[in-house]
């Protein structure tokens, strides 16, 4: 037995390893789309797109509707990329681990391929490729999240560093261009990106779960190839015809029956129509929405941006460009940060009669509040058009986009049960890209009525931003109000045990 037991702690930590690598690896390639495209115009992808015109009695070559399509191809690709997790999670949930990882990889395998087989002759093959590869990498996250639970007083930092390896795994796409650059073929890169799959197949199935881990974990949890006998456990308590025997919150395993007498009342599992309809989605949606419209605004207008604080110089545009790509590096060592503080309340004596959901939830309301004013900093330095400024903006950017992306996670699975993570976080995510579609009109007003100033666009996204901080107060007064309730209940108990001699 405990042989056993050495070896489900070694196997844990090897699927928070394997895991970490696959994220940093291979689920966010497409956030590297800049330095692919580098290597896509060298090869000549779209290049019938770019136009000769004569101007002073030269010929001059005008890529603009290049430039126009490789555009195209990361805006769909990145709105996929959060509108495609809904269907994703609904999946995830209902069907578990093992179909949600199959289905991953034969997108992202497709996605490589397609991509290595492409060519400027058929270019429109990038459009349906990085779609794949970006779905197939959001599944890929979806799945690993879940190992957090393995690890149940340092959850939510296992989950925020997933989240940051997802956000650092842009340096792919820079890997590669750099490879290229000494000779390796674009073909060759995405065909060994193709062969991982073999990797992620034995991942699948040698170390992790067939269906869901379970949070809390039971003691005599096992899943992949493991020394004892599977344990099954269902999500909601009880067992319901054709559900697979998913599992999450468990009561108990179902080869150990317990005797009538033993049965306890199961509290019920709220209704994912009751989530998506309470106050806690509803505020975390618009925190998140906001806060991540002002990161895409940004990063849609950096280019310009630089080009006129540096009044043109293509030397500074470029050094401080590839300082910006450089911090986006940092992501999977700033997320865990987030982690430790809602976990800070782990190993603390829990208050009489509170549990350790309500102590999650408060641990939260810290972590939420820190994000928001994170971001208030990062747009108030962004609005700000001083060019030595902006290395202090995009370390701020990289910090708060690393807490807002892997707080939306670890907050989910604090508040909403286990049995509807999938959903919950593909809706939201869903319906924070389509706020995120906001930014098209944005660029246009810039680019037309303002000039090509956004100053007066980024103090809106500021203000706009100040609605973040309703969420974290509305679970800080949450907290407080089930505190206050455990208090007056206590003081009755003890008023009727002081009043009982009397009688």
């Amino acid at each position: 037995m405990l042989g056993c037991q050495g070896g489900a702690r070694v196997r844990s930590w090897l699927t928070l390893a394997s895991g970490l690598v696959e994220c940093l690896c291979f689920a966010g390639v497409v956030f590297g789309w800049a330095s692919l495209v580098f290597v896509l115009k060298t090869e000549g992808y779209f290049s019938s797109s770019c136009i000769g015109t004569n101007r002073a009695n030269e010929t001059v070559t005008d890529c603009s509707g290049q430039d126009e399509q490789f555009s195209l191809v990361f805006t769909i690709a990145s709105f996929m990329n959060n509108f495609l997790t809904l269907p994703n999670g609904f999946l995830f949930d209902r069907f578990g681990t093992m179909a949600a990882r199959i289905l991953a990889i034969s997108l992202y395998t497709t996605g490589t391929l397609m991509v290595a087989f492409s060519g400027a002759v058929i270019s429109m093959l990038l459009f349906p490729a990085l779609s794949l590869i970006t779905v197939g990498g959001m599944l890929f996250l979806i799945t690993n999240i879940q190992v957090g639970n393995l690890f149940g007083s340092r959850r939510s930092t296992i989950i925020t560093l997933y989240n940051g390896a997802f956000d650092s795994s842009s340096a792919v796409f820079l890997i590669i261009k750099v490879l290229y650059e000494k000779g390796v073929s674009l073909r060759s890169s995405f065909l060994f990106m193709s062969a991982c799959s073999a990797v992620h197949l034995l991942r699948t199935f040698l170390l992790m779960p067939k269906t869901h881990i379970p949070y809390p974990l039971p003691e005599d949890y096992t899943y992949g190839m493991s020394c004892g006998k599977s344990k099954s456990y269902n999500l909601e308590g009880t067992r319901k015809e054709g559900d697979g025997g998913r599992e999450s919150v468990p009561l108990q395993p179902e080869d150990k029956p317990q005797p009538e007498s033993a049965e306890e009342p199961v509290p019920p599992v709220a209704s994912f129509r009751s989530c998506v309809l309470s106050r806690f989605f509803l505020w975390h949606l618009l925190w998140l929405s906001v806060m991540q419209l002002r990161h895409y605004f940004f990063i849609g207008t950096l280019n310009p941006m630089l080009n006129r604080l540096t009044e043109g110089d293509p030397t500074l545009v470029s050094s401080y460009t590839n300082a910006f790509a450089f911090t986006q590096l940092c992501g999977v060592l700033c997320a865990p940060w987030n982690g430790l503080i809602m976990d800070r309340n782990k190993g603390k004596p829990l208050a009489p009669g509170e549990t350790e959901k309500e102590a999650d939830l408060r641990s939260s309301a810290l972590s939420l509040f820190l994000t928001a004013l994170q971001c208030l900093l990062f747009s108030i330095c962004a609005a700000i058009p001083v060019l030595p400024l902006q290395y202090f903006t995009f370390v701020l950017q990289v910090l708060n986009r690393s807490f807002l992306y892997g707080g939306n996670a670890a907050f989910i699975s604090i508040a909403f049960p286990a049995c509807h993570f999938g959903k919950l976080y593909g809706l939201v995510m869903a319906l924070s890209a389509v706020v995120s579609l906001l930014q098209y009109p944005c660029f246009t007003l810039v680019k037309g009525v303002l000039g090509g100033n956004p100053l007066y666009v980024n103090v809106a996204l500021t203000l706009l931003g100040v609605l973040a901080f309703a969420h974290p107060l509305y679970v800080y007064l949450h907290c407080r109000q089930l505190a206050a309730g455990r208090s007056a209940a206590g003081e009755g108990r003890a008023g009727t045990a002081e009043d009982g001699p009397k009688l």
